[in-house]
């Protein structure tokens, strides 16, 4: 994939040209016959790999294939996206993450990210769990974005982009269900108000990467069902 650099444009138009690539790929993974199709031919479930990447220690090549059980990593400027059974995963750059297998080989039982960030969506089945160093998100039938803030202090953040999530985080545990994105911040300390979970924006993340992953496993989300969205404070509602 071809990286692109600033060379005097802004960098929103420099987001513009990696989204536009990321819907190439996944038009062309789509054109393949998606997972059913790439699980027959025995085809390699990474729909788009830019930069450089690690699993389980050693380079990952586009022609690979990414289980249940294997440790990522990415490197500075990268971009992965693959899918595993019901679930598609984006991950962003200078991230570590596992995925740790479920009751079957091709079913991701937990995502444990340690650094970066991660967009994913998750078909429905049984309960499954994103956990994050202070936050642990149940999920079933959902989009969602997790973040780790190195900059600010390993702060942790999470929004459910649509769906049920059961969340706990210290001593709290609340229950967010959300048409457009539901943000917190996930803390290790509780804050004057006794509150481990804050409320958030919706930040670093679009409604066209959440689309294109639920395009992966077959779905649509809830404000293309809808035919309408909302605000991106983080509130979880559309507008009507």
């Amino acid at each position: 994939m071809t990286q692109h650099l600033l060379q005097g444009r802004q960098e929103k138009e420099i987001l513009w040209y990696q989204r536009r690539d990321v819907l190439k790929a996944a038009a062309a993974w789509v054109a393949l016959g998606g997972l059913p199709a790439a699980m027959a031919q025995q085809r390699s479930n990474i729909v788009q790999l830019t930069g450089d990447a690690m699993i389980n220690g050693a380079p990952l090549s586009p022609q690979q294939s990414i289980q249940t059980g294997d440790a990522i990593q990415t490197g500075p400027g990268s971009n992965l996206i693959f899918v595993i059974g019901n679930a598609s995963f984006q991950v962003r750059q200078n991230s570590r993450l596992s995925v740790e297998r479920g009751a079957t080989l091709n079913a991701v039982s937990l995502l444990r990210l340690l650094t970066g960030a991660v967009a994913s969506v998750w078909g429905k089945g049984v309960d499954r769990s994103i956990v994050l160093p202070t936050l642990t998100a149940g999920i079933r039938g959902t989009g969602v974005y997790a973040e780790i803030f190195a900059d600010r202090g390993d702060r942790n953040y999470f929004c459910n982009c649509y769906g049920t999530v059961a969340m706990s985080a210290g001593t709290e545990k609340r229950v967010s269900r959300a048409d457009y994105h539901q943000a917190f911040w996930a803390d290790p300390y509780p804050n004057p108000e006794g509150k481990f979970l804050t409320p958030a924006s919706a930040l670093n993340h679009s409604d066209e990467e959440l689309e294109f992953l639920a395009g992966l496993v077959e779905q649509r989300t809830s404000w293309q069902l809808a035919g309408r969205k909302g605000s991106r404070d983080g509130s979880g509602s559309m507008t009507y």
